[in-house]
């Protein structure tokens, strides 16, 4: 990193888990010895609702303290997001949007821009029992994917920090974070 900013922000909707993603990605970079910042984006959301979520990492102590509107990465945790909100906004060119979905990456009409990974995060959630088949429990395993795409952290210290943040099924979890990252899909579009 040597001193850069990197920005992510998480798109999910109210009651996936986007803010505790954050949290424990936050988390699993401050073990690494980055310095990291995780917030959420509240309003009058409620389950369902869209809502983001933000991180922040850097070598270097993190004074900002305002929203993020110009990511490096991008986590989308609900595909129907893409076309009901503009996720890309802001987003810089090379950035990641990683997308929780069964298709293949070059199947969402994103610009070139951006660099495209999707990890089916519900099929793994319910492999793992987090959650149930209607509403997979998948900021566990969409941060696996994530670490694999970016490099960005490294997935001992993000298993670790699935483990030690999770208040029920740790190894489940675990092991749900380590399918994604065997899993995730960077593809060309």
């Amino acid at each position: 990193m040597s001193g850069e900013l990197v920005e992510i922000r998480f798109h999910g909707r109210g009651g996936q888990g986007a803010v505790v993603a954050s949290q424990i990605l936050a988390a699993a970079l401050f073990k690494e010895g980055k310095f990291a910042q995780a917030f959420p984006a509240f309003g009058v959301e409620r389950r369902g609702a869209p809502v983001a979520a933000f991180i922040r990492v850097s070598d270097r102590p993190i004074l900002l303290r305002c929203e993020i509107y110009h990511p490096d990465h991008l986590v989308v945790l609900d595909p129907t997001l893409i076309y009901a909100v503009d996720v890309t906004a802001g987003l810089k060119a090379g950035g990641w949007v990683l997308i929780n979905s069964d298709r293949s990456p070059g199947e969402f009409r994103l610009p070139a821009r951006f660099k495209v990974a999707t990890v089916d995060a519900n099929r793994i959630a319910v492999e793992h029992h987090l959650g149930n088949p209607t509403n997979p429990i998948i900021n566990t395993a969409i941060l696996g994917a994530f670490a694999r795409i970016t490099g960005l952290v490294g997935l001992e210290s993000l298993l670790e920090a699935v483990r030690e943040a999770v208040p029920l099924q740790k190894e489940e979890n675990a092991a749900a974070t380590k399918k994604a990252y065997e899993e995730a899909r960077a593809g060309e579009h």
